[in-house]
């Protein structure tokens, strides 16, 4: 008796022998979800640009340009008169230097705060380290308005209002609140073998701090002084308030001042944003390097 053949139908194979899968409705499921993500980011492109383009070529026309034109389109010509009329009325390089003598001792007090504190609750291990960080995030939290009137009496009781200073240790002890918190968190997963080997060399906690905990924290603390410069320098309710004079005044408050007293029209208004912008573009051109070394610093071990 003969037996009979029976054929059938098996899917391709794989030079391994697997069957191959059809993924074509995976691919193109794929291919949408990227041109989804692509659009978001090119929509969150615009949004960010839009502001600096408005700032750019509205601080270099005319009242005449603007008025006849609108704020969108290009200057028909170089306008500077708004440039030079809001950098002699404020005195804006006092301003400029007011901003950076401010914004420069606070992320270096902050970062050098952050860094003593979080060592003795990070690596210290003082007693009740979770309730202690837990309450420097809650004064992180704290609205400034809520500061202003009490902090506003304790400095005219010391003769510290209307001084740089009073606005220095304000900021000093709001970012170094958020500096600890964040580092007492990092310190508190350091390696101990390297601690216990530098204490059995005989090294002292100083010197533990300073030869071991530093140098190896040295990238975040860097992203921390960068931004803890850029934040102070953008502050404004707290500056208003405490340096009435003009010649204490940063440079947001003497844009918005100036703006309220003086009724500068819109292109004068521009050329004091860019005028403010750029000293912390620099600033931020200059760290560029620094701070993608310190966010990707533990990325790879």
């Amino acid at each position: 008796m003969m037996a009979t053949a029976v054929t059938t139908s098996t899917p391709p194979m794989h030079r391994s022998g697997a069957p191959r899968a059809k993924g074509r409705g995976g691919i193109n499921k794929r291919k949408g979800v990227d041109w989804l993500m692509l659009a978001f980011a090119i929509a969150a492109a615009i949004v960010i640009v839009a502001p600096f383009y408005l700032i750019l070529v509205n601080s270099f026309k005319s009242p005449g340009d603007y008025a006849a034109n609108g704020p969108l389109t290009l200057p028909t010509g170089f306008y500077f008169d708004g440039i030079v009329t809001f950098w002699e009325r404020v005195n804006f390089p006092e301003k400029v230097w007011n901003s950076i003598f401010i914004s420069g001792m606070v992320a270096v007090l902050a970062v050098l705060i952050s860094v003593l504190n979080a060592f003795a609750i990070g690596i210290g291990r003082v007693k009740g380290r979770t309730w202690i960080v837990l309450l420097f995030l809650l004064a992180n939290l704290l609205p400034q308005e809520a500061l202003l009137y009490p902090l506003y009496y304790m400095f005219k009781a010391i003769g510290l209002y209307n001084n740089v200073w009073s606005v220095i240790i304000i900021f000093t002890v709001i970012q170094a609140a958020f500096g600890t918190y964040l580092l007492a968190s990092v310190y508190g997963t350091f390696p101990k073998a390297v601690l216990e080997a530098a204490s059995i060399d005989g090294a002292s906690r100083w010197k533990i701090l300073w030869r071991v905990v530093f140098p190896i924290s040295r990238p975040t603390l860097s992203v921390l002084l960068i931004f803890f410069f850029i934040w102070t320098w953008n502050e404004f309710l707290i500056p208003l308030t405490f340096l009435v004079s003009n010649a204490n005044q940063t440079v947001p408050v003497a844009i918005s001042v100036l703006q309220g007293d003086r009724l500068m029209d819109v292109t004068t208004t521009s050329a004091s944003a860019l005028l403010g912008l750029i000293p912390t573009l620099l600033f931020f051109l200059i760290f560029q390097r620094t701070l993608t070394r310190g966010i990707t610093a533990g990325a790879v071990k």
